[in-house]
């Protein structure tokens, strides 16, 4: 990520929760957390063998995220990839499910800029142009190709970089178990919005986007109990989510998603 935004906390405001709520959440987090990892420890070390049986490679894979106030944080899953996944994410970007049909077959190159002259002695002049430092460029070809570079989230249908036992860890969601680690350490709490990696954050730097990162960043949250599993959510559906719970943070909505997170945990769909 090449820059951070800076938040005006003077009009954005900072979080929905007051000190009191935080720490309230904060003694929540721990409640869970504590005991859960002491349950799930032997499924830890049954699950670590499996990893390094399955595939070659670490056990656990600890990726830079974005969460609260573009903070970055280290996120712990267990590894469900082959250890080439990142450099094979470019060549299957037709599969991401946020993607619009149209950025599944592009139509073309990004418009170059033109000269005002050379726009007014060109025989196919457009109806209408947008105009920037560089140049002048026809409306129309720049929106196509905006809509084109619409997606932002990544999320492949069917992917092929997953193991045969990392599949079965994502279809049980026991991958993101070891996240209870950093709820443990205060970097995540147990329900909020999810931390995005660093490409999918730094396009979200519009007013109506920002106000997901106003939100504390979860292990679960209300995308998860709403959308997860499925593969017709767009990229719009989900931010509009993630900013719905930004606004509507408290430990009671908290406890209400919590309750809706069992159902959440078995997906029905090979995403």
């Amino acid at each position: 990520m090449s820059s951070y935004l800076r938040l005006d906390t003077r009009r954005h405001g900072y979080g929905r929760l007051d000190r009191p709520g935080r720490w309230a959440k904060r003694l929540l987090d721990l409640l869970i957390a504590v005991p859960a990892l002491l349950l799930l420890a032997p499924l830890f070390l049954c699950i670590a063998v499996l990893i390094r049986l399955d595939s070659p490679g670490p056990v656990f894979y600890i990726s830079q995220r974005v969460g609260e106030g573009y903070r970055v944080l280290p996120l712990i899953k267990f590894r469900t990839m082959y250890v080439d996944a990142d450099e094979r994410l470019e060549m299957l970007q037709h599969l991401n499910q946020y993607a619009e049909p149209s950025s599944r077959s592009s139509s073309g190159p990004t418009p170059e800029p033109v000269s005002w002259q050379a726009y007014a002695n060109a025989q196919d002049r457009a109806d209408a142009v947008l105009v920037g430092d560089d140049g002048v460029v026809p409306e129309a070809a720049a929106r196509a190709q905006s809509e084109e570079e619409e997606s932002v989230f990544v999320k492949l249908s069917h992917d092929p970089r997953i193991t045969r036992v990392g599949r079965w860890l994502r279809t049980t969601s026991l991958d993101e178990t070891p996240q209870l680690l950093n709820v443990l350490a205060g970097h995540l709490s147990v329900v909020g919005n999810r931390p995005l990696p660093p490409y999918e954050a730094e396009q979200l730097t519009r007013d109506g986007d920002v106000e997901r990162f106003l939100a504390p960043a979860g292990v679960t949250g209300l995308w998860q109990v709403t959308q997860r599993g499925t593969d017709s959510v767009s990229t719009k559906e989900r931010i509009a989510l993630d900013v719905d719970y930004a606004r509507r943070c408290s430990l009671g909505f908290d406890l209400s998603i919590l309750l809706r997170t069992p159902r959440a945990l078995l997906q029905s769909e090979d995403v």
